[in-house]
């Protein structure tokens, strides 16, 4: 779910992180904030994300779903970075 969008600053949502087993039903568990926010600088733009309320989710998951969205987040800054350069 959308949380708050601020053109050219913010982009936040909420969600089940790593919630890929179709045998399970993650709708009773706390979601956590994913953010996407641009700061200026003088070199140009920062991206930072961050993801918080890992500490909601069912111990039994928490490790291996931080450890996935990690990698994750980690995937997709690369494709943004090679985005940004490809289309100044």
């Amino acid at each position: 779910m959308v949380k708050a969008m601020e053109p050219e600053r913010l982009f936040s949502f909420t969600w089940h992180p790593y919630a890929v087993d179709p045998k399970m039903d993650y709708s009773a568990e706390p979601q956590t904030l994913v953010e996407f926010r641009l700061e200026k600088t003088a070199q140009g733009t920062l991206l930072l994300v961050t993801e918080s309320g890992f500490d909601g989710i069912p111990a039994g998951r928490r490790a291996e779903a931080f450890l996935r969205n990690d990698g994750g987040w980690a995937e997709q800054t690369k494709n943004i970075e090679r985005y940004v350069a490809e289309k100044p």
